[in-house]
C-alpha cells in the first residue's frame, strides 16, 4: 500500500519561513514528477511548484523567487522551502506524486492529506 504523507506545516508571521516535506513509501518501483498544490478558503486548488526526477522544476508565478522546491530521489521525498511568507500564501497545501509501483503498470497520481499552512499579518 502506497502513503504520501506531507508535514512541516503551521503558523508564522509574514516574512517569515516554513519548510514542507513529502514522503511517498510503500512498494514503489519509481517516482516520477512530485510537487506541491494549495488551496486556499473559497478557492480551487492551484500549482505552486513541481520537480521532475531528473531535477527540472517548475513554479508557478506568484510564488517564483521565494519558494524553492527540491527532492530526495532516493528516499522519494520532496520538500518546499517557503521564504518571505505573505498573508496570501494561507492555505491548505498538498504534496502529489507520479508513481509507478510495477514495470508494465502505468503511472497513477497519488495525493498526500494535506497540511495547513497560515502566514499571519
Amino acid at each position: 500500500q502506497v502513503q504520501v504523507v506531507e508535514s512541516g506545516g503551521g503558523l508564522v508571521q509574514a516574512g517569515g519561513s516554513l519548510r514542507l516535506s513529502c514522503a511517498a513509501s510503500g512498494n514503489i518501483f519509481s517516482a516520477n514528477v512530485m510537487g506541491w498544490y494549495r488551496q486556499a478558503p473559497g478557492k480551487q486548488r492551484e500549482l505552486v511548484a513541481i520537480i521532475a526526477s531528473g531535477g527540472t522544476t517548475n513554479y508557478a508565478d506568484p510564488v517564483k523567487g521565494r519558494f524553492t522546491i527540491s527532492r530526495d530521489n532516493a528516499n522519494n521525498t520532496v520538500y518546499l522551502q517557503m521564504n518571505s511568507l505573505k498573508p496570501e500564501d494561507t492555505a491548505v497545501y498538498y504534496c502529489y506524486a507520479s508513481l509507478v509501483l510495477r514495470v508494465g503498470v502505468p503511472r497513477r497520481l497519488y495525493w498526500g492529506q494535506g497540511t495547513q499552512v497560515t502566514v499571519s499579518s
